[in-house]
């Protein structure tokens, strides 16, 4: 792997906007001065605890502690490595990163898997757009599908870079051999099969598609990662998967069917207040709704809803209106979906036409347009109204018993919402659709609630559950704001003229650099590189920092407005404090066996009478810092 100059990482911190790196993850909206919030990636929260400062250059979360800088953020949402997130800004800021040695750049050996894959299914992409605008026989047959028997406007179609692939695949294998993508690329990115022990060459590139529609699958930020290919009259006989009228990629390093939502990285900006996520089943009724004009249509890829995509959702939007069928297997995945979609803080409803029987998206779209959506809206149910329609089609003519059964269905569902508030106005709405007393619907679901307790305390804790003692108590040490290191630390990095005259004051013994100490640990080596003078600037720390613990501490610190109007002033306490913990506990063992005449000791009475005379004068003695300034 080749080594980035730090010339160039400098270059690329000062060039690159954070705040542009984490709009592309985060809704980000204005916090007073130059600040930006929003909810956390890295962790579910309902209330916006993200901060990002684009002047400083730097994130820092108040609810999970999460902190650092734009390439920090790339590493942490996109799973790369140091390298990797370095090579990721740069080629999208239009940012030249340059390597040591003079080697210009990464092998095609050396290049990140992960980057290949997301190249390699760009240039699929395009190519396979190209053969749907072809005019050849696949492509006026791909159109004519598109234009005339799913009435799509061709102008999609080039929006969203539909594509085709010929009953051979199209030739895709030869234009990526000719682009000279990798041996391991190729067999990993999904779009072939190939055989474990066959050598690359054109004839060992089976296509996975042939005689298909090809639709990209984007994640969140745009990036083409896989497609969903639908099965078209030329689908050829000898197709593995020829009966399936839809066949999604595989998953790859950059593909997880679970982790995205299709059309999210569009829908994304389109959301907000009286415009909620439309959660729709397929993608082609996602881009029916987007061809209409409803631009914040999403879709599952061809799987149940995961709990990860609506803590993603959460992100963006708290609302959510969803498209579900109306018969008992939509009724079904309605109930699954709830219950996560509370956990994840989402608000929903359910969007029913009047006096239809099962609701098509696409057909109603197609037919009616944007107005469709209007009137489904106006007849949409409550999630608490569609769980216990759901549960209980016809309380009216139900019994007792089929009452009771469907309530503790609901009440399952109500469970699983965080808030108190939410959760007694849950129980209210959902008496009244069960036709239930309200005050007894009250009563039943505290009992549903003790008994899930009594169940839960009666499970063995797992192994995994919580952290490991050495890891809970590093985070707690790296988290405490109270040690002196830490305050020393800060002035070091907030007021760079105190380091060298800190450095020359400090004794090393008197710095607690044990392990789970971060703070201690760096105040000790920034201290080193200040009285040498090799202190590299706040800006340009990242070879001095060894651990991710330590790039958040430093973060999070640089982050902070430290609020000090005498920094000189707090140092000189911060060593005062420092000397008396490592001077004051020698001084009361001392003190404890003079006072003990008849206990063992280390040394005779007047060496340890000499040396409490010297700690105490040290004690004394006025802490002296010179600052030049």
């Amino acid at each position: 792997m080749p080594v980035i100059k730090p010339a160039s990482v400098r270059d690329l911190k000062l060039r690159v906007n954070l705040a542009e790196v984490v709009t592309r993850v985060v809704t980000l909206r204005k916090a007073g001065g130059a600040r930006l919030k929003g909810l956390c990636p890295f962790h579910n929260e309902k209330t916006p605890s993200f901060n990002v400062d684009p002047d400083k250059g730097f994130y820092k979360c108040f609810g999970c502690g999460k902190a650092g800088d734009a390439i920090t953020f790339v590493r942490e949402t996109e799973q790369l490595n140091f390298t990797e997130a370095v090579e990721a800004l740069g080629k999208r800021f239009g940012i030249v990163i340059e390597y040591e040695e003079g080697s210009g750049g990464p092998s095609r050996e050396e290049r990140s898997l992960r980057q290949e894959i997301f190249d390699l299914h760009d240039v699929a992409a395009e190519h396979y757009f190209q053969a749907f605008m072809a005019q050849d026989a696949t492509g006026g047959f791909m159109r004519a599908l598109w234009t005339e028997q799913r009435r799509f406007p061709l102008e999609l179609a080039g929006e969203f870079k539909i594509g085709a692939a010929d009953e051979t695949g199209s030739g895709l294998g030869g234009v990526l051999l000719r682009r000279k993508f990798s041996e391991e690329a190729l067999r990993r990115c999904g779009l072939f099969f190939i055989y474990d022990d066959a050598q690359i060459t054109l004839g060992a590139l089976r296509p996975r598609f042939r005689g298909r529609l090809m639709i990209p699958i984007r994640d969140h930020q745009g990036r083409v990662v896989a497609f969903t290919a639908r099965q078209t009259a030329r689908t050829p006989e000898d197709d593995p998967a020829k009966d399936a009228k839809y066949v999604n990629s595989p998953e790859t390093p950059i593909f997880t069917k679970g982790n995205l939502l299709f059309n999210l990285d569009r829908a994304r900006t389109e959301v907000g207040e009286g415009r909620p996520f439309v959660l729709v089943e397929g993608q082609l009724d996602a881009l029916r709704c987007w061809s209409v004009g409803l631009k914040t249509a999403i879709a599952p890829q061809g799987t149940s809803i995961t709990e990860g995509q609506l803590v993603l959702l959460r992100r963006y939007h708290a609302q959510v209106e969803c498209f579900f069928d109306s018969d008992s297997a939509g009724q079904k995945a309605a109930l699954r979906f709830l219950p996560m979609a509370l956990r994840a803080g989402l608000e929903v409803r359910f969007l029913t036409l009047a006096g239809a029987e099962k609701l098509d998206p696409d057909l109603l779209f197609l037919e009616r347009g944007l107005a469709g959506y209007d009137d489904v809206r106006r007849t949409a149910q409550s999630a608490m109204a569609f769980a216990c329609r759901a549960a209980l089609p016809d309380p009216h003519q139900a019994s007792p018993e089929l009452k009771s059964r469907a309530a503790q269905v609901v009440y399952e569902v109500i469970a699983a919402a965080e808030s108190q508030v939410a959760r007694a106005a849950f129980v209210a709405e959902s008496a009244g659709h069960l036709r239930l007393s309200a005050l007894a619907a009250e009563k039943d679901f505290q009992a549903f609630l003790a008994r899930l307790q009594r169940q839960a305390s009666a499970r063995p804790a797992r192994p995994d559950e919580g952290p490991a003692p050495a890891e809970a108590t590093r985070a707690a040490q790296t988290a405490n704001p109270n040690t002196p290191e830490h305050h020393l630390l800060l002035l070091c990095l907030h007021f760079e003229k105190l380091g060298n005259p800190l450095s020359h004051a400090i004794q090393p013994e008197w710095i607690d650099t044990s392990e789970g100490h971060t703070a201690g640990r760096l105040l000790n080596r920034f201290l080193a590189e200040f009285e040498h003078d090799t202190w590299p600037g706040r800006d340009h720390l990242d070879h001095l920092l060894e651990t991710p613990e330590e790039r958040a501490i430093v973060a999070t610190l640089l982050f902070e407005n430290p609020g000090i109007d005498e920094p000189v002033k707090v140092a000189r306490e911060g060593l005062r404090q420092l000397r008396a913990r490592a001077l004051e506990p020698r001084l009361h063992q001392i003190e404890l066996a003079l006072a003990n005449p008849h206990a063992e000791i280390e040394s005779d009475p007047i060496s340890l009478l000499k040396e409490r005379s010297e700690l105490q004068r040290m004690l004394r003695k006025p802490v002296i810092l010179t600052v030049v300034v």
